[in-house]
């Protein structure tokens, strides 16, 4: 099927923040929680909004846990975070080739236009979508189609590319293709059950998809 926009997750999918959200995971964790967490407990809580993994942890105190991940994480990111391989090479060709291009994240904007500077894409994305633009985060499909809609762009011609299930659904319920990653941190299965239309081992793969040299 002929695909014209893609749409983006960014953390996990475009850019390495995972160890930067672990790390401020932990920071926040040792402050608020009243007990450790494990490793494998704190890569439960990433994809969600911030709010939602945090109020599991105490809902009391959920605005000075998100304050204290949010200092953290920000201060952190020249420090982790990284784009993955082939990730700027591809969003590069994708759009000189005249792709729309969009990022649907369910992070605040200045963090996430931070990491695109970071890693030298900000000025390569038509569109962004963070957390602060909607009022339903991703799995709903508010996100996907609020992209499409400043885009003027197609659903039917529209992809969405992310590492976490809630892509994946965001992506179903919005009515366009999928896309999951074989690098996500979750476990590709985890994609897979959900049905994306392809998995991508490598972000040059999506070129390929698409029919670009």
């Amino acid at each position: 099927m002929k695909v014209e926009t893609i749409l983006f997750d960014l953390d996990g999918t475009l850019i390495n923040t995972n160890e930067l959200i672990i790390a401020s995971f932990s920071h926040t964790l040792e402050k608020y929680g009243d007990r450790t967490y494990t490793r494998e407990e704190i890569l439960d809580f990433i994809g969600p909004p911030l709010a939602d993994s945090l109020k599991k942890v105490n809902p009391d105190k959920v605005e000075e846990m998100m304050e204290a991940y949010r200092e953290h994480n920000y201060a952190n990111h020249e420090k982790y975070v990284e784009a993955y391989p082939t990730v700027v090479d591809t969003i590069k060709k994708l759009k000189e080739s005249g792709y729309k291009l969009g990022i649907v994240t369910t992070k605040l904007n200045d963090t996430a236009k931070l990491g695109l500077k970071i890693t030298g894409m900000d000025q390569l994305f038509d569109v962004l979508i963070g957390l602060d633009d909607v009022d339903n985060a991703k799995p709903h499909p508010e996100p996907i189609l609020k992209a499409i809609d400043e885009l003027k762009a197609n659903p039917m011609t529209t992809m969405m590319v992310g590492d976490n299930y809630h892509d994946i659904e965001a992506g179903h319920n919005a009515g366009v293709q999928t896309a999951g990653v074989a690098w996500t941190i979750k476990g590709r299965k985890v994609l897979e059950d959900h049905d994306p239309n392809y998995m991508l081992e490598e972000m040059s793969d999506l070129l390929q998809i698409v029919g670009v040299e």
